[in-house]
């Protein structure tokens, strides 16, 4: 086993560590930091990112060919830790001595040090892990969010004597906003803005995944698998790539290997909305896409997506925007005028 000791709080000294004991090639700016690695320790990435008001974020998407220990010194009574695995799984303990508990694939969990100064995270051989830890600092000077971060703070760490560790039901809207994390492709301060925006928006839904957990609100019961469960992840994977095909029902359940009834009570599950209400939403936010960063015309837009109508295509993007597709493109190209 390779064992890693630092403090997460300085990044680029947690980097130059990685990069002492697993090798790799290291780039960084004033934000990010990444360690691509391809070697017969591991293969893939671990990168970083630091953003205003307390925020960073760590991002594990690799292969590790031997056991790897992460012992990262943290401040105690300060940070919120969210921690959501996408692929594979991994494992946490505060320390040595307390219990080691597994996040796997499409849960959640948030971590909060009270007395304990340490997270250990292991990443097993041989399982492709990618997981997202995005780290509050509810004491950070200057925080332009305190509103926020002392809810965090009276949520998490107030009035609690002990280290607190909750991993939660499985949930793949999480899964789905972290996978437009990492497709960001802009640079600067649009790159900086998009990573902050998305960052908000995980934030968001764990924080209401963890309340609907522990209050035992709308969660729908569900018979559905931990492999049935994966196997809608990459269904939803397919729609939201490719929404212009011809989705049917009959076609995704073959294509899956699942009942069209576990198929329904799967999107109900993950999405609260049935396979074609999702499919219609995913086609709908494409569109919205294509009429700002394109310059095609509605009935190019509507075919492209998968719609077979304008007008009713004209009538459902009329209920979710408050207007019609033309009147959209022209407020669109009014503004960039």
């Amino acid at each position: 086993m390779i064992t890693i000791a630092s403090k997460v709080n300085d990044l680029y000294s947690f980097f130059e560590a990685l990069k002492n004991e697993i090798g790799g090639t290291l780039t960084q700016n004033a934000s990010e930091c990444t360690l691509s690695l391809n070697n017969d320790i591991a293969k893939g990435s671990i990168r970083s990112i630091a953003l205003e008001d307390g925020l960073t974020v760590l991002e594990f998407n690799l292969t590790s060919f031997q056991d790897i220990k992460l012992n990262i010194d943290t401040l105690v009574e300060s940070n919120v830790n969210f921690m959501y695995c996408s692929k594979g799984k991994l494992s946490h303990t505060f320390n040595e001595d307390s219990a080691t508990n597994t996040i796997d694939a499409f849960q959640t969990s948030i971590i909060a040090n009270i007395i304990s100064g340490q997270n250990v995270i292991f990443l097993e051989r041989d399982i492709e892990t990618v997981a997202t830890m995005i780290s509050v600092n509810t004491s950070h000077e200057g925080n332009n969010s305190s509103q926020w971060t002392s809810s965090l703070r009276e949520a998490f760490i107030a009035n609690r004597t002990e280290d607190y560790l909750y991993i939660g039901s499985y949930n793949l809207k999480i899964a789905e906003s972290i996978k437009q994390l990492q497709c960001i492709k802009q640079e600067g301060l649009v790159r900086q803005l998009l990573t902050k925006g998305i960052v908000n928006v995980i934030l968001a839904l764990e924080i209401e995944h963890h309340n609907k957990d522990i209050q035992n609100l709308d969660m729908e019961p569900t018979s559905l698998t931990k492999m049935e469960i994966g196997l809608i992840a990459k269904l939803t994977e397919y729609i939201n790539e490719y929404p212009d095909l011809d989705h049917k029902v009959e076609n995704l359940s073959e294509r899956v290997g699942l009942s069209a009834a576990k198929l329904q009570e799967g999107f109900k599950f993950q999405h609260g909305l049935t396979i074609c209400e999702y499919i219609r939403s995913v086609r709908l936010t494409k569109s919205e896409e294509l009429i700002i960063n394109t310059d095609l015309n509605i009935s190019e837009i509507v075919y492209s997506v998968g719609f077979t109508s304008r007008s009713y295509f004209s009538k459902i993007f009329k209920e979710r925007y408050d207007c019609t597709p033309s009147e959209y493109k022209k407020n669109k190209l009014a503004v960039s005028a």
